[in-house]
């Protein structure tokens, strides 16, 4: 396949500059900067996650939904913290087989997200690698100071509550892996959360003032719970039977109960975690029917480190969730 046609710095011109037309401080990408005003009495929520292909999505997904992808696990942090996100930046590393179609559809995708959620790029680099593909992207965002969520905050007798559904994402990864045969009409929904997440934006910014503790779900639900309890010097308790499982999840457990192992342990749900006192309990379904979204207690903070799961099915086990370095002998 051909290269791209243009080189960097039309390439920017061509398919990002667009995308800051409307942050005035990007100065249409043409400076090594970008500038940013802070509002009195706010603070920047500042994130980056790197997505490379063969590890965070197939080399050959749309390339759409590749930019949108980048740019969705990034929002989501700032979700987690309560914040608003307000611009990106891309670190784009484009192997040689990165076409002048390819790049339109990706450019296509990224700015079809920044108008969803009201985000500017404002900068970046784009470069050429002998691959694979490999994307950064740096999200920033604003919260009221003083308001922010955090890991370290959860308190004894706190409900853990998570969002939406847990376990799609690994599940639909499994899939496309050729692990697991579904019908497609329940396969697909799951393939579409494992490539498009769905930021918990409006829940996050809710929650600031409510939550004691907070995060997203994207290396699984326990490893994540524990990274909660880690930094809070707490444990928890969860019941598996609580934990929210869409139609599709639950016709797979069905058929295999040890798929339950990968609900718990699977990542890119990118779902909501959070702890709360039991006195938000009648807040939260209200903020619940209000968003339209499941809030779904599942389990509690409890004084003893560690953490525990009761009620899993026959088969299942409790495993740590995904990491890219594993150290130890």
């Amino acid at each position: 396949m051909a290269a791209p046609s243009l080189d960097e710095f039309a390439l920017i011109a061509e398919y990002f500059a667009p995308l800051a037309a409307n942050f005035p401080g990007a100065l249409r990408l043409r400076d090594d900067a970008a500038l940013v005003d802070v509002p009195e009495g706010q603070r920047v929520v500042v994130t980056t996650d790197a997505l490379v292909a063969g590890v965070h999505f197939f080399p050959d997904d749309p390339p759409g939904s590749i930019a949108r992808k980048a740019l969705r696990v990034n929002i989501s942090d700032v979700a987690a913290m309560g914040g608003r996100p307000t611009a990106i930046l891309l670190a784009a590393c484009f192997p040689d087989d990165v076409t002048d179609p390819w790049l339109r559809e990706f450019a296509a995708g990224l700015a079809e997200d920044c108008r969803e959620y009201g985000i500017s790029l404002i900068g970046g680099d784009t470069v050429a690698t002998p691959g694979p593909l490999s994307l950064t992207v740096t999200a920033l965002g604003l919260v009221a100071a003083g308001r922010e969520l955090r890991r370290d905050r959860a308190r004894v007798g706190d409900r853990v509550y998570v969002s939406g559904s847990i376990g799609d994402a690994a599940l639909g990864l499994e899939v496309l892996k050729g692990g697991l045969a579904l019908p497609q009409a329940a396969a697909d929904p799951l393939v579409a959360r494992y490539r498009l997440p769905q930021p918990r934006l409006a829940l996050g910014w809710r929650l600031a003032g409510l939550a004691h503790a907070a995060m997203d779900v994207s290396d699984g639900l326990y490893s994540d719970l524990g990274h909660i309890c880690r930094a809070s010097g707490l444990g928890a308790t969860i019941d598996a039977d609580r934990i929210p499982l869409s139609a599709a999840a639950r016709m797979a457990i069905r058929e295999r109960p040890d798929l339950m192992t990968l609900v718990l342990s699977g990542g890119d749900d990118y779902e909501l975690l959070f702890t709360a006192p039991a006195t938000a309990d009648p807040i939260i379904s209200t903020l619940a029917g209000q968003l339209g979204l499941e809030l779904t207690p599942i389990g509690s903070i409890i004084e003893t480190e560690g953490l525990s799961v009761v009620n899993l099915p026959k088969g299942a086990a409790v495993t740590g969730g995904f990491m890219h370095f594993r150290g130890g002998k």
